[in-house]
């Protein structure tokens, strides 16, 4: 895969939300910095779990919230609106880790605003999928256009939606 760069979590992330996100994040069409949305997940990250080393950066390609305990690596989320996506995230840092021969490692994602954990674990099965994700990824950054539009009911709250609706 010839890209310009890694595929981080965060790629794999919207990749799963909406790969027209995913083609503008990749080519530096940024629209959160002034989403309320994101200002509030930013308030939320800095404000809770603040005993914990947060934000432990592993060659650019995953940002793993905070480490707590032997071996927990936990991403912090503020709803479960787009689970899925945030579960598929964390599988991404699992596999990276094995890439890098890290195996003894265990994730959590945690809702705060929910108070509710869910434990994620990475099967063969996701390793696969993983793979040909990646290869998605990797075909859809390269071209010159962004992915059709396709209306999910998180548009209207999509720090893009002015650039994709208006």
């Amino acid at each position: 895969m010839n890209m310009k760069k890694e595929i981080t979590g965060v790629m794999v992330y919207y990749y799963k939300v909406c790969p027209r996100k995913l083609w503008y994040f990749y080519h530096h069409i940024q629209m959160e910095q002034n989403n309320e949305n994101v200002k509030i997940g930013k308030i939320l990250d800095e404000e809770t779990y603040r005993k914990d080393d947060k934000h432990i950066n592993i060659d650019n390609i995953i940002n793993i919230d905070f480490i707590r305990s032997q071996g927990v690596l936990h991403e912090i989320k503020k709803s479960k609106k787009i689970e899925e996506a945030g579960i598929l995230q964390v599988k991404y840092y699992l596999y990276y880790l094995q890439k890098k021969e890290v195996y003894d490692i265990k994730a959590k994602i945690d809702y705060p605003l929910l108070k509710k954990t869910v434990e994620v674990e990475l099967s063969e099965r996701d390793i696969s999928e993983l793979e040909e994700i990646l290869e998605n990824i990797g075909k859809i950054v390269k071209k010159d256009v962004p992915p059709e539009l396709q209306k999910k009911n998180i548009c209207k709250s999509c720090a893009y939606f002015d650039l994709c609706f208006i």
